[in-house]
């Protein structure tokens, strides 16, 4: 019996130790357990490679400003462990934590003295979730994004009302595989039977994995620039500004807080989602909610400034497709800048591809460590840098406080990669 919040979150991080374990059986033995409650839950279900925390963040304000209540399971946590399950943004409570693992532990004991196996920590949470939304607060609406890849995500037990794929590309290679056409596979598999999927993904190759799932299920498939468009982008000083044609309505001139132009395109498929769930399941979803939940919205740790002179501003980018992004975003707004990098990141990313493009845009790039079982050697990715002006400093707390009086006000201070990472700095400067 778990009597405590700290006991209950040490023994849920101790599934750490078994790893990632892709597959289903250990869900759907849980979930059979528990009385399928995730049967109970009106479930929308995103997946895709970067982007989906986002998306799931403005889907999430419009349906609240439309007056929904809505649940969201996202990970990784930034600043508090129960934030990966919410309800209206708010983390659930401390006791709840401790009640629904009291519920789960049982069953982790009994099934990991079969031949499924051990759960892993992800698995928990997710079993977690799933009970949370279908037992204990049934909500008008919850959002679920997908851990790693999607057809043997631990998320994947739910049968949802529409589902997103927000784009694919190279992450978890050594998971999800080395091509394009093998990730979206694994992307594609939460398209269900006769479910609605909305994607973002852009290379023809993994539309067209996406394409013949879909069509195999008879699932419609919905394509940023094909079936919706953004039109008149234009960036401001705090905030972008664009237009989104879908396929029921024309919207003009919204306007977000989170900076980039992937973040546009996931505003985007926000957009075509709530007016999806407008036309086709009856949500009233009127204008001023879808606009106002656009403008509310907004996502920790992503292009985050959380302090002047000098700017500082922490981004989670994590993989190639993130920092270029990060990249282009610091290239649009912070144009004529003097930009200092200071970065770390997993050991099993691909660093040098990650490195090369900060290095582009860095007056000054350093690397550090953080304390995490993947986290890179600060030494190891300065070894792999060619920038003139490099250093390294295993100690993060050291190089944050250093170069904050080091350059000038007007400059900038970019604090990137791992979300890990992020977490912790975010959490240290604030």
């Amino acid at each position: 019996m778990i009597r405590t919040y700290a006991e209950a979150v040490e023994w849920i991080h101790g599934r750490l130790s078994f790893g990632i374990k892709p597959g289903l059986k250990r869900m759907e033995w849980m979930m059979e357990r528990l009385g399928y409650p995730q049967r109970r839950i009106k479930a929308i279900h995103v997946a895709g490679t970067n982007g989906k925390g986002s998306t799931v963040c403005y889907l999430r304000h419009i349906l609240q400003e439309a007056g929904y209540s809505v649940g969201t399971f996202t990970s990784p946590y930034v600043e508090q462990f129960n934030e990966r399950i919410s309800v209206n943004g708010t983390p659930i409570r401390d006791e709840e934590i401790v009640e629904l693992v009291n519920v789960i532990k049982p069953l982790v004991e009994e099934v990991e003295q079969t031949e499924l196996g051990a759960p892993t920590e992800f698995e928990v949470i997710t079993a977690m979730a799933m009970y949370y939304f279908g037992k204990m607060n049934i909500q008008d609406v919850v959002i679920f994004e997908a851990g790693l890849g999607g057809r043997f995500d631990s998320t994947n037990v739910i049968y949802p009302i529409i589902s997103v794929i927000t784009n694919v590309g190279f992450d978890h290679t050594n998971i999800l595989g080395d091509t394009l056409e093998k990730i979206a596979f694994e992307k594609a598999g939460i398209i269900k039977a006769g479910v609605p999927v909305i994607t973002g993904a852009e290379q023809e190759e993994a539309l067209q994995v996406i394409f013949e799932k879909a069509k195999s299920v008879k699932a419609k498939a919905y394509v940023l620039g094909k079936d919706f468009e953004i039109k008149d982008y234009e960036a401001m000083e705090n905030g972008e500004r664009f237009s989104v044609d879908t396929l029921f309505s024309k919207y003009r001139d919204l306007t977000i807080s989170m900076l980039g132009f992937h973040q546009v395109k996931n505003a985007a498929l926000a957009v075509m989602t709530a007016d999806y769930l407008k036309t086709y399941y009856s949500f009233i979803i009127e204008e001023e909610a879808l606009r106002s939940g656009l403008e509310k919205a907004t996502w920790i740790g992503r292009f985050e400034k959380i302090c002047d002179k000098p700017t500082v501003i922490i981004d989670g980018a994590h993989n190639v497709e993130g920092i270029n992004s990060l990249v282009e975003t610091v290239k649009t707004h912070y144009p004529d800048k003097k930009i200092h990098v200071m970065f770390s990141a997993l050991s099993d990313k691909p660093l040098e591809n990650m490195i090369q493009p900060l290095a582009d845009i860095a007056e000054t790039i350093t690397f550090t460590s953080f304390d995490f079982p993947r986290a890179a050697k600060a030494e190891e990715m300065y070894e792999k840098c060619k920038h003139e002006n490099k250093a390294f400093n295993e100690d993060w707390k050291q190089v944050v406080s250093g170069k904050k009086k080091e350059i000038a006000n007007e400059d900038v201070l970019l604090i990137t990669g791992s979300l890990y990472f992020i977490s912790e700095v975010r959490s240290f400067m604030l």
